[in-house]
C-alpha cells in the first residue's frame, strides 16, 4: 500500500510540473529585442487579383498591370508568355473577296510569336497589398501574365490581346474621282479644238490654191 501511494504521488507531481511547460510552449514566442509576443503569420484575407488595362492594344501601345489583395510588402513575380492570335480575333489576317466582303483567313499552320523582353517582371506590393506596373508588347499575339507572390505563394493570371498595326487604305472619294475625269475631259476638249482648227486650215489652204489657178 505504501509503495502504491508513493508511485501515485510521483505521477501526480510530474503531471503538475508538465502543465506549465506545455502552456508556455503554446504561447507565442516573443519578438527578438522587444519582449512582446510575436503574432502568428497568416495570409491576408481575400484572393489576390491581377488586371490588365486596357485588355486589347496594338503593337507598341503600353498596357497597365494592376494587382490587388497581395500581402503587405510582398514581392510578386510576373511571368509573361505568348501565343498566336486566332483567325477570328479582330486584327488577325483578313482577305477581301471579289464582291467586297471581308472574311477571316483560316491559317494552315501557326508559328509561335517571338517572345518579348522581358519575360518576367518583379514588383512589390504596398502596405495595402496593391501594385501597379506597365508593359509594352513588341509583337502581336495573346499575352498571358502569371503573378505569384513570394511570401504566401498565391497565384493570379490575366491576359492581353495585342493586334497588328494596320494602315487603313485611303478612301476613294468623289473629289479623287473628279480630278482624273476633269483631266480627261480637258484632253477631249483640246483634241476637238485641234481637229476643228485642222479642218479650217485645210479649207483655207484649198481655197487659196483654187484662187491661184
Amino acid at each position: 500500500m505504501r509503495l502504491s501511494r508513493i508511485i501515485m504521488a510521483l505521477t501526480v507531481g510530474l503531471a503538475v510540473l508538465a502543465v506549465p511547460t506545455a502552456a508556455g510552449a503554446a504561447q507565442p514566442q516573443p519578438t527578438p529585442g522587444t519582449g512582446k509576443p510575436q503574432p502568428p503569420v497568416y495570409p491576408p484575407g481575400g484572393t489576390p487579383t491581377l488586371t490588365v488595362k486596357p485588355p486589347t492594344v496594338v503593337v507598341g501601345q503600353t498596357a497597365t498591370l494592376i494587382g490587388k489583395g497581395w500581402g503587405p510588402g510582398e514581392t510578386v513575380i510576373i511571368t509573361v508568355s505568348t501565343s498566336p492570335l486566332a483567325a477570328a480575333v479582330p486584327g488577325a489576317d483578313q482577305a477581301r473577296r471579289s464582291d467586297g466582303e471581308i472574311v477571316a483567313m483560316a491559317p494552315v499552320s501557326f508559328q509561335q510569336a517571338p517572345q518579348p523582353n522581358p519575360r518576367t517582371l518583379e514588383v512589390t506590393a504596398d502596405d495595402d497589398g496593391y501594385f501597379r506596373t506597365t508593359y509594352t508588347p513588341r509583337h502581336h499575339g495573346t499575352y498571358t501574365f502569371r503573378a505569384e507572390g513570394q511570401t504566401y505563394h498565391r497565384v493570379a493570371t490575366a491576359t492581353l490581346t495585342v493586334l497588328k498595326k494596320h494602315t487603313p487604305p485611303l478612301p476613294v472619294t468623289g473629289d479623287s474621282l473628279s480630278t482624273p475625269m476633269k483631266f480627261g475631259g480637258g484632253l477631249v476638249g483640246a483634241g476637238a479644238v485641234l481637229l476643228l482648227l485642222s479642218l479650217v486650215w485645210r479649207k483655207r489652204h484649198r481655197f487659196g490654191m483654187g484662187a491661184a489657178r
